[in-house]
């Protein structure tokens, strides 16, 4: 079985390659650049995610398909229209590649959404109301949609998978600022917070994504999947710490007022997410998969703690 990976050479396509690689699949990866860095036994091929791209070469001879690649989060926002960028990229850019597949005679499509399509706060099932509170969940909740739609007029099976999110070694962001303040010790104001969130590790997704791509009752199924255990703040701050052998230095502030910090500091987004809860329930996928996340919390914190 050949699969195609899009975003292939990302935090999690670097990851799904090794595992399929692993468990015998012949891998394809369309990525924008640096192909000289993929294994030797990984055929390479463009992966720029535009309407107008010709998919045809890149699917020829594909059996199922992973489809990673997206224009995520832009920390320096330049375009006009932020929205209109995201959904040319996320939405025409998915259609154009999910209608080459059907046309190329894919079988499956598995496409890597994220729970922020439900919103950005709360506990969500996959029959929950989708709210999507910025254009990058926007464009992923459309792009879902249209996916549906293409499932229903062709013979092409879809899979949707939500994760919250994905952390492990190498990731970055806001993850790996956590734990840098803890190697360095820094005190964090984080003590007073009572909330529950839903994480999954790298190497719990790319399971569940193999799982998706074989399993035959996944097919044009949507997926809420995470580790099976919620954390809040300060206790992902405790355990993060026991597995870098670092001391925990937490100290309370007041909720409300840690808010009101992140919004003088023009970080609003972050305060929120240290502070609310967002929970998924992953009994579908513990039902109808038979799936349960093959890695503890504490392996997945303890393997993401191995790397700066």
């Amino acid at each position: 079985m050949t699969v195609l990976v899009t975003g292939a050479n990302g935090f999690i396509g670097r990851a799904v390659i090794e595992r399929l690689r692993r468990d015998g699949y012949a891998v394809r990866a369309a990525i924008r650049q640096n192909a000289d860095r993929l294994p030797p036994d990984v055929e390479g091929t463009a992966g720029d995610l535009h309407p107008d791209r010709d998919w045809s070469d890149s699917l020829r001879g594909v059996d199922l398909v992973i489809h990673l690649a997206a224009r995520v989060h832009v920390m320096a926002e330049t375009a006009a229209d932020p929205l209109d960028e995201y959904r040319r990229v996320n939405v025409d850019g998915t259609i154009s590649l999910a209608r080459s597949a059907a046309d190329a005679g894919v079988r499956r499509f598995v496409y890597v959404s994220t729970l922020k399509v439900n919103g950005e706060a709360g506990r969500f099932t996959e029959t929950s109301e989708a709210v999507p509170a910025d254009p990058y969940a926007q464009s992923k909740h459309e792009a879902e949609v249209a996916l549906r739609q293409i499932a229903n007029e062709r013979r092409l099976e879809v899979v949707i998978i939500r994760p919250p999110l994905v952390y492990g070694p190498g990731v970055r962001a806001n993850f790996r600022a956590l734990k840098r303040a803890i190697a360095r010790g820094i005190p964090l104001p984080l003590g007073a917070i009572r909330n529950q969130r839903s994480l999954i590790g790298i190497d719990n997704l790319v399971d569940f994504i193999v799982t998706c791509l074989r399993h035959p009752a996944a097919a044009n199924e949507t997926f809420l999947v995470t580790d099976g255990e919620d954390l809040s703040t300060p206790d992902l701050v405790r355990r993060l710490a026991k597995a870098m052998d670092r001391p925990a230095r937490l100290f309370p502030m007041p909720p409300s007022l840690l808010r009101c910090v992140g919004f003088l500091a023009g970080r609003r987004n972050v305060a929120d997410r240290l502070l609310e809860s967002l929970q998924a329930d992953i009994s579908k996928a513990r039902v109808r998969l038979s799936w349960s996340p093959p890695v503890s919390v504490d392996e997945a914190l303890m393997r993401a703690s191995q790397q700066p």
